[in-house]
């Protein structure tokens, strides 16, 4: 289920303007017909391929006894949550359908969709000036949240009851936990390039026997924010050899700040294909596309960029807020997680249409060509020294 489900509405975030070129997502009280089609029985898990089914206000059997308070307190504050995130709509939709029906008080979720940097910098401003409605803090910034984290009070100390069923990798950095593992990947239209890329080097290879065709018609994201700097450091330093290839990738090469500017020029010819373009937008519009755009994993190693969600120091909706992020690392939230399009990565979560999970990669191109990126941050020297040379080969 990509679409959103019936109930939405498109709005404005609390305290903030509506962005013209950003969608905010109000999800109110869904209806009884998407809840009846998302929710039918009373099973603990769901058929492969079948929508999620989840148990209606009751945590698992292994949290806490004194979860109950949480759970009381959240029915106290209104059935208000807001998240501040740089997910899209589609990406959500089955995640708050669920998380409504296990806690069907929640009535109303606001959700923005900022830039990956933008998620914490609004924060930072609207506390420096009062106070800032965000509950939940949701992006894959990797460096934007090892910078956030690091200043006082901006996290709530939350240790989630899942973690002990999740890997090690769950925990990103304290009080900051992977709602998913998204996989980067090459996205390029099947319809204007006759050679199907499978990695940068297969790339490289193609575009060095015909540099005049693609000319400007290669696109990556811009290394001067969090995410095109984390994804493009993470993979240059863990195949450093790989600068050969990018010698003759990037001047070919323009950057755009973000996923769905790039899958649009994609899909219009504009570009004839993109590298390190998160397969979370990706999915749906490849699956949309009716084979105009196809997608491959890099064969020569696949970045692996973390979701990172907390819980904001000050959420005005506390309770609430720590309900959504123990939902979202549960077995029930992470079969919700793969069904909006992000990879699931607890095991148990199994890979159907539809739905992708991070052992699911891990088959497709062997453990040794997954590169898993750290939440911690880089020094400036080296940020600088590496976005230099990066933009230095970018071709203008």
């Amino acid at each position: 289920m990509n679409s959103v489900p019936q109930g939405v509405r498109v709005g404005a975030a609390p305290g903030r303007p509506r962005r013209l070129t950003r969608a905010v997502v109000a999800i109110g009280a869904i209806s009884s017909v998407a809840l009846l089609a998302a929710c039918s029985g009373s099973a603990d898990k769901a058929e492969p391929g079948i929508t999620n089914v989840v148990k209606t206000g009751a945590a698992p059997d292994y949290y806490p006894a004194d979860y109950a308070k949480v759970i009381e307190a959240s029915k106290g504050e209104g059935g208000t949550l807001t998240i501040y995130s740089n997910t899209d709509q589609e990406n959500w939709a089955p995640i708050f359908r669920d998380f409504q029906k296990k806690y069907p008080w929640v009535t109303k979720i606001a959700a923005n969709n900022l830039d990956s940097d933008e998620v914490f910098q609004r924060v930072l401003a609207e506390g420096a000036t009062g106070t800032s409605p965000a509950d939940i803090l949701v992006s894959n910034a990797a460096q934007a949240w090892a910078d956030f984290a690091e200043r006082p009070g901006t996290l709530l100390d939350y240790a989630s009851p899942e973690v002990a069923k999740l890997p090690k990798v769950a925990t990103l950095m304290p009080n900051v936990y992977s709602m998913s593992m998204d996989p980067m990947s090459i996205v390029y239209n099947a319809s204007l390039m006759q050679q199907k890329p499978t990695g940068l080097k297969s790339l490289a290879d193609i575009v060095s026997k015909d540099p005049n065709t693609y000319k400007g018609k290669i696109t990556t994201r811009d290394v001067g924010g969090a995410f095109g700097f984390t994804v493009a450091h993470a993979f240059a330093t863990a195949r450093p050899d790989a600068w050969a290839q990018l010698e003759k990738v990037l001047p070919l090469g323009k950057a755009e700040s973000s996923s769905g500017t790039q899958l649009e020029k994609i899909t219009s010819g504009e570009y004839l294909a993109g590298f390190f373009i998160s397969a979370a937008p990706a999915y749906p519009k490849v699956t949309d596309s009716d084979g105009l755009m196809e997608l491959t994993f890099l064969d020569d190693g696949t970045v692996v960029l973390p979701r990172g969600i907390g819980i904001a120091a000050k959420a005005p909706h506390a309770a609430t807020a720590k309900l959504f992020e123990d939902f979202v690392l549960s077995e029930e939230g992470q079969r919700a997680v793969a069904e909006g399009g992000l990879t699931s990565y607890r095991d148990g979560i199994e890979a159907t249409q539809g739905r992708h999970t991070y052992q699911e990669l891990v088959k497709k191109v062997g453990e040794a060509n997954v590169i898993n990126v750290p939440y911690a941050k880089v020094p400036d020297d080296e940020v600088k020294a590496f976005t230099s040379r990066w933009n230095g080969l970018l071709g203008r």
